[in-house]
């Protein structure tokens, strides 16, 4: 499959700067350890000297230190939150447009609702019914959902849609007509904000080791950077970008596992 890119006027990453920020945060991280050690070898030796009062400040301590412990957020709500902002945040940046028909109505929650806001994959979708969806103007679980109704429009069984917190790289899996297994990573970015080789790597590392994919895929309304696109043909990553998407679409182009 011909995937259409756009050369990059620069790397995306300076390696010169990556090199100087992990330096620095270790020696940053190094003085920290050093200072945690001393102070806890003087703590040591004040408490043989003070047997009783460390006793009696230890008995206060633990609660306290048990209490801050429930009262940090959990890693899973912290990656919820993180995936949350970064939702909203792309829905900000790149602001759907009006339907052509007429705009969406309103409801009491100030929330726009609209012919194309979602399509569940385990709707009986027809090929008009999915052409007609305005994939830029979902939100990323939204298209993670047409991309999943595609996928089932298009023969494939057991389709599944993963994305969220943990879910290492997968938004939908399937088994393609054939039997293989595919996986396919969505990506709802801006027309503007193209698909980096950081994301295809962080991909090629989950997609064959831990979702034993068969078919990879990584499919975006955007494009895909020229060092994106290189890195996707080595590992055998299949690119969709929004023109290959459109095409998928409407029946005038192939599914990606073709």
């Amino acid at each position: 499959m011909t995937v259409p890119v756009t050369p990059e006027p620069a790397a995306e990453v300076p390696p010169g700067r990556s090199t100087r920020q992990t330096l620095v945060l270790l020696a940053l991280f190094g003085c920290l350890a050093c200072g945690a050690w001393l102070a806890v070898r003087r703590g040591m030796q004040w408490a043989v000297a003070h047997p009783v009062l460390a006793g009696v400040l230890l008995l206060v301590a633990l609660p306290v230190l048990a209490v801050f412990v429930r009262a940090m957020p959990r890693p899973g709500a912290l990656r919820r939150a993180a995936r949350a902002g970064m939702a909203h945040a792309a829905a900000a940046e790149c602001a759907p447009a009006a339907p052509p028909a007429a705009a969406p109505a309103e409801d009491g929650d100030g929330v726009l609702r609209g012919a194309t806001a979602e399509l569940p994959h385990d709707s009986a979708a027809t090929a008009e019914g999915v052409a007609a969806v305005d994939f830029a103007g979902l939100d990323a679980d939204a298209f993670e959902e047409a991309i999943a109704g595609l996928c089932e429009r298009d023969g494939c069984r057991d389709v599944t849609v993963v994305g969220g917190a943990g879910d290492l790289g997968a938004d939908v899996v399937a088994t393609t007509p054939d039997g293989r297994r595919l996986v396919i990573q969505c990506k709802r970015y801006c027309e503007t904000n193209k698909v980096g080789s950081q994301d295809l790597q962080r991909f090629g590392g989950t997609c064959y080791t831990v979702h034993e994919a068969e078919v990879a895929a990584v499919v975006t309304t955007s494009t895909f950077t020229e060092p994106a696109a290189e890195y996707a043909g080595t590992c055998g990553i299949l690119c969709v970008d929004a023109a290959l998407l459109a095409a998928w679409s409407d029946g005038t182009g192939t599914a990606p596992w073709n």
